[in-house]
């Protein structure tokens, strides 16, 4: 076994652990990063990138269908086979040389294989061809192994060989039929696609589209998934599964009733990458989600840092925010960190500090590519109320806008904007509306300045644009 030591050793080379090794070596440390499969993780071969290229030419079209002019110089129906050739551009065809060839650049060394944490700050690596190396960290080791698809105890449903979305991610033919369990954003989106893309899909969501998001968003991606003949089974649950020999698949659901379908995906949640990490070397549970502090330090069950602090874990597998941008946010606040205590400097871990993930809980924003999108960022009015503010609610109709008219016709929307009524804050704000994902921004900063609704209404939004939706909700809220 070949032996070598760095200043912080990182076992998953996703988004995130690129972002750490990045910062670690641009703070003047030695980094080695260790990766099974493609570097790049799920999000550039599996998720944010394929899937957002299946749904985007979708949209595009949709839009100009919406305009007198653009609508008449379309001729013909989505051309498929070309989505899905563009898809693979942007999954780099399953190809990680760019990425590999980035991490060389960056001066940080990768190992391929699967990492496991032997004891203190030292990782071996297992290669595909079962050669082991041991990689010793001087500072830190950081997690950064992701999720993978929760697949739900339903009789026979793993021998019928479902699609999670990887599968849905990387299909190269549509299928005819496509059923989904699940009614989340995965399954939302993934139903957008594929109706758009000629599957005659059925929706099988037990707790409601979107449940998480504001009802407003999830009421309108249902009317909007039903208009494009999805059917939606609100409340209805799968019992059973079973593929026949001829590939059909029969979903039994709760009260009886039979579906039928060429494929399932199963989007129903998210299971942490912890099975085989060597978590049980250093007193943890394989399999496990790994807690953390907010400095993504691990923290062991008498909730100190677990060793005295040298390993930490950051993004979708300390389970505080499943998104590949807030776990690159983690990322620079890990790498950051890292140096920092490296170095022997001043740690800033208050809230809103370099050194501190605040935003996990009071400003994550996220975008839903459905039809409409649903654009989000901070707590929904019940998540606020739950939460013990006194707040006041906030609505206007995104289709008032004059630069809504003018984006498309017939444009249906709807801003909600959620105040903290004791500070004067916003704390959540969510548009649903087409094209509603480039607006968020302006609202993410506006709840992480905590900017005052007074300083707001000095804030004017530019003519004709779908941003004048900030001065309506201001002068709704009573300037």
């Amino acid at each position: 076994m070949s032996k070598h030591t760095y200043d912080v050793v990182i076992i998953g080379a996703g988004p995130v652990g690129e972002n750490v090794a990045d910062r670690v070596v641009q703070g003047g440390l030695t980094a080695a990063i260790v990766e099974r499969e493609l570097v790049g993780g799920e999000c550039s071969y599996w998720a944010c990138m394929p899937t957002k290229a299946l749904l985007r030419s979708t949209a595009a079209l949709r839009a100009a269908r919406q305009l007198p002019g653009s609508r008449e110089a379309v001729s013909g129906d989505l051309d498929v086979a070309a989505v899905l050739r563009r898809r693979d551009t942007f999954a780099s065809n399953w190809k990680d040389d760019g990425q590999v060839s980035w991490l060389e650049s960056a001066g940080i060394t990768l190992y391929r294989g699967q990492g496991r944490i032997g004891s203190d700050r030292v990782v071996e690596v297992t290669d595909e061809s079962g050669t082991s190396t041991e990689l010793t960290a001087r500072h830190a080791v950081v997690v950064a192994t992701g999720t993978a698809a929760l697949l739900p105890d339903i009789p026979g449903l793993l021998e019928s060989k479902p699609w999670s979305s990887r599968e849905a991610a990387t299909a190269r033919t549509i299928p005819g039929r496509l059923a989904v369990i699940g009614g989340g954003v995965v399954a939302s989106e993934m139903a957008t696609a594929f109706a758009a893309l000629g599957s005659s899909v059925t929706v099988l969501a037990r707790d409601g589209v979107l449940p998480l998001a504001e009802p407003f968003a999830g009421k309108r991606v249902t009317e909007s998934l039903r208009e494009a003949g999805v059917s939606v089974r609100l409340g209805a649950e799968a019992g059973a599964v079973k593929r026949d020999g001829d590939g059909t698949v029969h979903i039994t659901l709760t009260d009886g009733e039979d579906i039928e379908a060429d494929e399932v995906l199963v989007a129903i949640g998210r299971t942490p990458n912890t099975q085989d990490i060597g978590l049980e070397s250093i007193g943890l549970t394989p399999g496990s989600w790994l807690t953390v502090d907010d400095t993504l330090r691990v923290l062991g069950e008498d909730e100190a840092p677990l060793g005295g602090g040298w390993l930490y874990a950051a993004g979708d597998v300390n389970r505080r925010v499943l998104l590949t941008h807030q776990g690159k946010y983690q990322a620079r606040a890990v790498g950051d960190v890292i140096v920092a205590r490296a170095k022997g400097e001043t740690v800033d871990d208050a809230p809103w500090g370099r050194h501190a993930a605040t935003a996990d809980e009071r400003a994550v924003p996220q975008v839903v590519f459905t039809e409409p999108e649903i654009a989000s960022v901070g707590l929904t009015a019940a998540a606020a109320e739950a939460a013990g503010l006194r707040t006041r609610v906030v609505d206007y109709d995104l289709a008032a806008i004059a630069g809504s008219a003018l984006h498309a016709e017939g444009y249906k929307g709807h801003a909600r904007m959620v105040v903290d009524e004791d500070r004067k804050v916003i704390v959540g704000f969510t548009l649903v509306g087409p094209d509603v994902a480039e607006l968020i921004h302006a609202a993410t900063i506006a709840v992480v300045g905590e900017v005052p609704i007074d300083r707001l209404w000095h804030a004017v939004p530019a003519f004709p644009t779908v941003s004048e939706v900030w001065l309506r909700l201001l002068e709704a809220y009573g300037h």
